[in-house]
């Protein structure tokens, strides 16, 4: 749960932090007893406990398809992630892998920690896919090849200058080798293997790496925007939805994607034993002369610059985000994919003009996500929440910014799609209103629970004849009973102050004011009536 500071400080999170906290403890007693699929949602558990939550919102056919599809893309990227991998041995598994997923015996050894014991045991993954029904079957399949294929291909944009060229056993693949000096040596040597293998060397050196803002859609699209594509096509087979275009389940993916690329900047750059490069040349290089000189102190202000030409870019696919979810009919389906895009437009919200990006990982409080979860019920909700963060991201433009204008053109046409919905009036904001209430209603709470404390003590020690005859405490000397007496009487009089002056501003609810004033004025004529009455 989240630390008792946040808490204290944001205190309307506390209710939806116990309640998270419960569902968090219900999934996890929902683990099938059958031993592959136990071990496929305890994994679900480990590798991702955010989207094993999520995942609880689907019915029980449609959430064993998507948990299988989770494990099986989380075990491909296992893969790709693996920097220790040689590329002669990753590349062909990337482009296999879709075959891989039907032998109830296959497993590789890479990863670390939980995404080791994934890849070890993935043999319970393929039982418990074999036993999906066929049309999730070929779902999973087409899009864990085609992924596949595309992770390969971006493989050998980054194969470095001085890699040998070596050709896979099964002739499938060839990793690419970029110096031009070697090029012609390059491609005899591989005309003595297989024409085929010729024709795939040429490719891949005709390709660059991601240098482009194309180059980062298709990456992007390769590994998420098929998963956008592939959960469209498993809800249409669970017969609960239609089946939406493909533009714009994969702006689902992207916009996931992109803002998990710009979030995880520092982790990916200090990769070991290799950087992982993400973020496109054709945005970073106007900013610094190599992606990683981002994170030195002295390039911060052309850091940020960059970092917010980035997030604009994300914000493109908001519309699209947008319109899929409002065409979303089943409830259960609707939450599993409007969570993960609220918090993402949140992650933003908190990234954008922020230098912590290069120094460590930036990710809103626990309470907030919690609030998300708890609150992400109906489309309005989604709309204000978007047009509660675009308010937040909008705020924090700087009009020296030289991609200003650019971001504020799109999030001010977020927000007209929000408002034109007409959903804004339907929902009560919990992101920017609160923000405003916390430090009002934790003055309310501190003042009102001091000024009783203080009432309550300074009778206690007169029914117990623990004050003196000068009117000091036995057990505090120099405190004197005036001195208590007073501070109790100012306390109570400043958190009336307070309340009074909330309910004309509207700074807190009227419940929480009516309660507040009442419960403090009660309790306090409750004790001095015992105490006089005894």
């Amino acid at each position: 749960m989240g630390s008792l500071g946040a808490i204290l400080k944001h205190p309307v999170d506390l209710y939806p932090l116990l309640k998270l906290k419960m569902a968090v403890r219900h999934a996890e007693k929902q683990i099938p007893s059958e031993p592959h699929w136990a071990f496929c949602y305890s994994m679900l558990h480990r590798v991702s406990r955010s989207f094993a939550l999520v995942i609880q919102q689907l019915g029980t056919e449609l959430r064993n398809a998507v948990c299988i599809f989770y494990l099986v893309l989380r075990a491909l990227d296992t893969v790709e992630d693996d920097t220790n991998i040689p590329t002669d041995v990753k590349v062909p598994i990337l482009i296999a892998f879709h075959r891989h997923i039907y032998d109830r015996d296959w497993h590789f050894s890479c990863g670390t920690k939980d995404y080791k014991v994934l890849m070890d045991q993935f043999h319970d993954v393929s039982t418990a896919f074999l036993e999906l029904g066929k049309g999730y079957q070929e779902v999973i399949e087409d899009i864990t090849k085609r992924m596949g294929a595309g992770m390969a291909k971006f493989i050998c944009k980054e194969v470095s200058d001085v890699e040998c060229c070596n050709a896979v056993s099964n002739g499938a693949w060839i990793t690419n080798l970029r110096k031009k000096g070697l090029l012609l040596v390059l491609l005899l040597n591989c005309m003595a293997h297989d024409t085929n293998v010729l024709l795939c060397v040429i490719a891949s050196i005709m390709i660059p790496k991601v240098e482009t803002i194309g180059d980062y859609e298709e990456y992007c699209h390769y590994v998420a925007g098929l998963v956008g594509l592939g959960l469209s096509k498993l809800f249409h087979a669970s017969g609960l939805e239609d089946l939406a275009s493909d533009s714009i389940s994969n702006s689902m993916g992207l916009f996931l994607q992109k803002t998990n690329i710009i979030r995880d900047y520092l982790e990916d750059i200090n990769e070991i034993p290799k950087s992982r490069m993400f973020w496109p040349r054709e945005i970073w290089s106007k900013y610094v002369n190599k992606l990683e000189d981002l994170k030195n102190e002295e390039n911060s202000v052309k850091a940020v610059q960059c970092l917010n030409d980035m997030v604009t870019n994300s914000l493109i696919h908001v519309d699209d985000c947008l319109k899929y979810m409002s065409a979303l009919r089943e409830p259960g389906i609707f939450r599993f994919c409007a969570i993960p895009q609220v918090m993402a437009i949140g992650t933003l919200a908190m990234c954008y003009n922020n230098i912590n990006v290069f120094k460590g990982v930036v990710k809103m409080r626990r309470g907030l996500t919690a609030q998300i979860i708890h609150r992400t019920k109906t489309v309005a909700d989604v709309y204000g929440a978007f047009f509660d963060f675009s308010c937040m991201l909008k705020s924090k433009v700087d009009k020296n910014d030289p991609n200003a204008a650019k971001t504020l053109s799109s999030l001010e046409a977020i927000q007209k799609t929000c408002m034109e919905s007409g959903a804004l009036n339907k929902r009560k904001s919990y992101i920017i209103r609160n923000e405003l209430k916390y430090n009002s209603v934790l003055a309310v709470a501190l003042l009102s629970s001091s000024s009783l404390y203080c009432l309550l003590f300074l009778l206690l020690s007169l029914r117990t004849d623990q004050v003196t005859r000068d009117g000091r405490f036995l057990q505090f000397p120099s405190v004197h009973m005036d001195m208590m007496a007073g501070y109790t009487s100012a306390c109570y009089s400043f958190t009336l102050s307070i309340i009074k002056m909330s309910l004309q501003f509207r700074l807190l609810p009227i419940s929480f004011t009516w309660v507040s004033s009442k419960g403090t004025s009660m309790t306090m004529a409750t004790l001095l009536a015992l105490f006089f009455w005894a």
